[in-house]
């Protein structure tokens, strides 16, 4: 969407999407998302990049038999994909008062090269992360109470992966809790919240349900801090955390709140070019900007039902699909002509071309755009295209010629 909520390219298949955002892939800049199927609160699908003109240049799962989960799809400088995966494994429970032939989802992180699909990393969150770190127990919820496979207990829940030099920073919402990876050898360096915490947290540092967590300069953490469950109390706020590694300490640097906004689930935080910071509610229908001082600038509400993360980014692009054009008839002497091309950028005005056939056509009227889809009323004709123009008069693209 573009700064005033109009659309600016809509998924065109009507396939699930989540992370929609702008990334770089090798050295240009490129639209990605993850789809598949949404199961149980994580998905089974794939992420997708697209090059400036819409076509898909790269599609890219999980290894090892897995599929991609839907909570992370990040591109790295190193032609790679960082991603989660939510594998069901029969385990044993009892320990958080589940069946001792329970099931539960192992969360994985992966690490894959995008052109080949090599994995480079795999990391196992059972391996590492004790079932009893989580603040969920089987017994909360009869949907996922590890007794069947469709049934699954889902102690981690991973939900963002960051790298960071030679470790990666992973977000587990049900453990409260970020944990630095080694990526030669997968052990946790540290970990920040949750029952196990390396750090002491001071006033109000701590967080819970989190997402979004990423590294920022000079010792700063940011994240979603979601600081409530269904049935619990807290109020939702963007989160920036000043860690010490050394003394292991975390104090709250910034944080973000406007008008109450309350996310059970999803949610971002995003640093913009110039300073500001940018906040999606999640499973609260709502975006924010803010200045650098924590002033709220800009709002936009009824995001749909929610969304799970917000981004504000630079994107320029003109589609490989031509330009569409329609007609409705008018009052016999007019006719109604509607120009629209999903994800053209730089489009300025609308020239339609009308005659008595396709090879007679002339200019019937040149009007600026008017969000997604442009209409005007032209002197009825046989036929019509359209023209897109930049804001320099310059043709961009033409439509195919259709009978009115």
């Amino acid at each position: 969407m573009n700064n005033v909520g109009e659309p600016v390219w809509l998924e065109p298949t009507g396939a699930g999407v989540m992370d929609l955002r702008v990334q770089s892939f090798e050295g240009q800049p490129v639209l990605t998302y993850w789809t598949g199927t949404g199961v149980g609160g994580h998905g089974m699908g794939k992420g997708v990049i697209m090059d400036s003109s819409y076509r898909i240049i790269a599609e890219v799962t999980a290894g090892k038999g897995m599929q991609a989960d839907l909570h992370e799809f990040t591109l790295t400088s190193a032609g790679t994909a960082l991603l989660t995966a939510y594998p069901t494994v029969q385990h044993d429970l009892s320990a958080v008062g589940g069946p001792v032939a329970g099931n539960m989802f192992n969360c994985h992180v992966q690490e894959v090269n995008v052109r080949t699909g090599a994995v480079l990393l795999d990391w196992d969150a059972l391996e590492h992360i004790p079932l009893t770190d989580s603040f969920l127990r089987p017994s909360d919820d009869a949907g996922s109470d590890g007794s069947t496979p469709d049934k699954a207990y889902d102690p981690y829940h991973l939900n963002s992966v960051e790298e960071s030099g030679d470790a990666l920073l992973i977000s587990s919402r049900h453990t409260h809790a970020l944990y630095l990876v080694d990526r030669m050898t997968g052990t946790i360096r540290w970990r920040l919240g949750g029952k196990q915490s390396d750090f002491k947290l001071g006033p109000n540092a701590a967080f819970a349900w989190q997402h979004d967590a990423r590294r920022r300069p000079n010792g700063l953490i940011s994240m979603f801090d979601n600081h409530y469950y269904s049935g619990t109390a807290g109020t939702s706020r963007g989160l920036v955390l000043a860690v010490d590694e050394k003394a292991r300490t975390a104090a709250v640097h910034q944080e973000f709140n406007n008008a109450g906004h309350r996310g059970n689930a999803m949610g971002s935080l995003q640093f913009l070019p110039n300073g500001n910071v940018l906040v999606g509610w999640g499973a609260d229908p709502a975006v924010t900007e803010f200045t650098a001082q924590g002033s709220a600038i800009y709002e936009a509400t009824r995001v749909g039902t929610g969304s799970y993360r917000a981004y504000r980014s630079a994107w320029s692009a003109q589609p490989a699909a031509l330009p569409d054009v329609a007609v409705v008839p008018g009052n016999g002497s007019t006719m109604e002509v509607y120009a629209s091309w999903n994800g053209a950028t730089e489009v300025a005005k609308w020239r339609f071309l009308s005659g008595t056939s396709p090879s007679a056509l002339r200019e019937a009227g040149t009007f600026p755009k008017r969000g997604f889809e442009t209409s005007a009323a032209i002197a009825a004709a046989a036929h019509v295209s359209v023209q897109a123009l930049d804001k320099n008069g310059a043709v961009l693209s033409t439509s195919v010629t259709i009978a009115a």
